[in-house]
């Protein structure tokens, strides 16, 4: 429950960047990456508490979002999501290679928040639970309408007035910094990190969420995260069958609900 918890937190990120502002993100296990090994170097090589990594963890992660997205957010479709992908593989490949990081074992001994896992467990859905709402008030704030016009169309929202450059960005730098917290909680929950834990698939399968919640819907997303967390645990005695009726089942909830399993409502007044 504790993993689906922070799942939820990494959907609800990358549905600021993907279901409010319509930039399609195949490497947003970057930015849960560079929280997690940034609260976990300062953690074990200056004997900090994993709380007094967390305003590091937001400056790094804003500077990130910076980095990755200033140069890729003038591209759209097809080509963001191509760059996006490769962002994601090179955060992970660095993290591989560097001493700093552990190299391919990782980084161990990083203290956890509370030391019981049922504490934890509360501290972690406290912490999602104020992440998700931040979420749902960006996306009815005049910045969260100004998302959904770039979603809609660039070009007339552009016509209209919207520095749709900035405006993503925007979206970009508060999904990075949502993929960070998320990234400290994972390394508070396992007290080990290592590349392999940041791979593709991860970004996959956070997309996923949000898309098989519904695009946009923060209620939706909760969801989606929570099946796509749960559901391969619920089929784990099926042993090597149990992906491929996950696929399956995916497949079903795609095409009877293509819309989402909660889909979200417009609140624009004509």
């Amino acid at each position: 429950m504790t993993s689906a918890a922070i799942a939820v937190m990494l959907a609800a990120g990358l549905n600021i960047v993907v279901g409010y502002c319509g930039l399609l993100d195949l490497g947003y296990v970057a930015f849960f990456a560079v929280g997690a090994y940034t609260s976990g170097v300062l953690a074990t090589r200056f004997d900090l508490p994993l709380l007094a990594t967390v305003p590091a963890v937001l400056v790094v992660t804003v500077v990130a979002g910076i980095v990755i997205g200033a140069p890729t957010l003038r591209l759209r479709s097809d080509y963001l999501a191509i760059v996006t992908l490769g962002f994601g593989e090179i955060i992970r490949i660095t993290a591989n290679n560097l001493d700093v990081t552990g190299g391919p074992s990782g980084i161990y001994g990083i203290p956890h928040l509370v030391e019981h896992p049922a504490a934890f467990y509360y501290v972690t859905v406290a912490v999602v639970s104020l992440a998700v709402l931040g979420a749902a008030r960006l996306g009815r704030s005049r910045l969260g309408r100004a998302w959904r016009f770039v979603r809609e169309d660039e070009d007339a929202a552009e016509a209209m007035g919207v520095h749709t450059y900035r405006v993503k960005l925007a979206a970009y730098i508060a999904g990075a910094v949502w993929g960070g917290l998320a990234g400290v909680l994972f390394a508070a929950q396992l007290s080990a990190i290592s590349p392999g834990s940041f791979t593709f698939l991860s970004s996959a399968l956070v997309l996923m969420a949000v898309v098989l919640g519904g695009m946009g819907s923060v209620p939706g997303v909760v969801v989606g995260a929570v099946v796509i967390s749960i559901l391969p645990e619920i089929l784990r005695d099926l042993a090597d069958y149990r992906f491929f009726l996950f696929g399956v089942l995916l497949i079903v909830f795609m095409l009877l609900r293509p819309q989402g399993i909660w889909p979200a409502r417009s609140r624009e007044v004509p």
